[in-house]
Parts: structure tokens; sequence; C-alpha cells
């Protein structure tokens, strides 16, 4: 369980009777997320993020709630289904800096994704992640700090959209590494992406075609510059259909 200091109220109201449990506010969030992308998550890890054993009516007067309103209210008594009823249906009471923290961790996380996946589909390059930052602020975009990441991608794309092209799509570049780089060069480029074809001509030289998320284009080709001296080639092929 979590300690007690570091616990917040999460809490609904079903009917007459308010209902809280106290709970870590940040793994409380990853549950979430896992429980609204129809994941299971196993008892001890929901038991894991529980300040105490208790339901409560009223937290701050230590006031429990009874076998027979919690029956009423959720035909049942245990307390990890009533625990997940109360995250999932109800709210978390953050202090300030707990949601801005969360905010602040989501927000970054979910301009990352897009500076990574994203690109301009008419200019066919990537957008830098400050004009991604400049249009998110235009666009007055808010992170909920309890949503998934890739649910507010999602938003983030359509608040985006009347203000910039942008499309999160997979790309093809064509990649051709002379025959004495070929041996480091393979195993990153299958970090990179996911190689569609490879050829290896009868020089040495290896010529793959490799998908990538299309805004890492510029991570490719700073990559297999440096690894082989500016000798690999790098070509655009276009977005997977």
């Amino acid at each position: 369980m979590v300690q007690l200091e570091k616990a917040v109220v999460a809490r609904m109201k079903r009917g007459e009777h308010h209902f809280e449990v106290l709970v870590d506010p940040e793994a409380a969030e990853k549950l979430i997320a896992k429980w609204r992308d129809n994941q299971v998550v196993p008892a001890e890890e929901l038991r894991a993020i529980l300040a105490t054993d208790y339901v409560f009516t009223h937290w701050s007067d230590g006031k429990k709630a009874s076998d027979d309103h919690l029956l009423k209210s959720f035909q049942t008594t245990d307390l990890l289904a009533i625990a997940k009823t109360i995250l999932v249906e109800g709210e978390i009471q953050l202090t300030a800096e707990q949601r801005k923290k969360m905010i602040d961790a989501k927000h970054k996380r979910v301009v990352e994704s897009l500076v990574r996946n994203a690109w301009n589909p008419q200019a066919k390059a990537p957008h830098p992640r400050d004009r991604i930052e400049r249009a998110l602020a235009e666009a007055k975009f808010h992170i909920d700090p309890f949503k998934g990441v890739e649910e507010q991608v999602q938003s983030a794309l359509k608040a985006l959209r009347p203000l910039m092209p942008i499309a999160i799509e997979q790309v093809q570049v064509a990649v051709s590494v002379p025959a004495q780089h070929t041996g480091p060069s393979y195993g990153v480029l299958k970090a990179l992406g996911e190689i569609k074809k490879e050829e290896w001509q009868k020089d040495g030289t290896l010529v793959v075609v490799l998908q990538i998320p299309a805004g890492i284009q510029a991570d490719v080709y700073e990559r297999m510059g440096k690894l082989t001296h500016g000798q690999a080639q790098v070509k655009l092929m276009g977005a997977v259909q």
C-alpha cells in the first residue's frame, strides 16, 4: 500500500451517499489509462495504490461506509471492486502542484508522440517540436491528467488540423549502405524501423526499404550519416498507403 501522506482522495456520489478511497494519484492515473484501454489490472496492482483498507463516506471525518450502503450502491462490499468503480467513474482530488506535475508530464508525452509519428503531408516533412508546441498553445489545447496519451494525441490532432497540415503516418525510405559499413548499420536500421525489403548488391552494398514513423526521418538521416561517415544514401519513398 502507498504511504498515507502521499495519498489523495478519490471520490464519487451514488444516490444520496458519498464514497471515498485514498490513492496514490500518479499510480491511479496509470491504472485508469489501462482500464480505458481494456487492459486487465491484477488485484495486487490495484491494492498497491491504496493507502487504507477502507471505503469512507467522508475521509476527513474518518467516517467509514457501512456494508449496507456499499451493497446498495455497488452491489458488493469488495474493496478493490469499489475502488475501481470510484477511480473510473469518480474524480481524484489533486493539489494544484500535483495536477500541474501530472499535466506537464502528460503534455510532454503527447508532444513527443506527435513529433515522432506525425508530419506535414503536404511538404512531406516532419513538424519541428517548437512548431507543434506553438500550435497547441494557439489552439488552447488542454491536457486531461487522467486520460490516456493516445486518446489525447487524437484530440490534439483535431485541435491542430485547422492551424497546420498534420497527419500521423508511416513512411518508407530507401537506404543504401556501402559494404564497409553494413555490419554495424544493419542492427541500427532494425532498431529504427521495420525492414520491408533488403537487397545485397554484388559489391557488398546493402539496400533496404525501411518503414518508420513519419516524424523520425531526420533521425534516420542523422544516425546513418554518422555511422557511415556520410556515405549512406537515404531517400524518402513516400507514405504507406
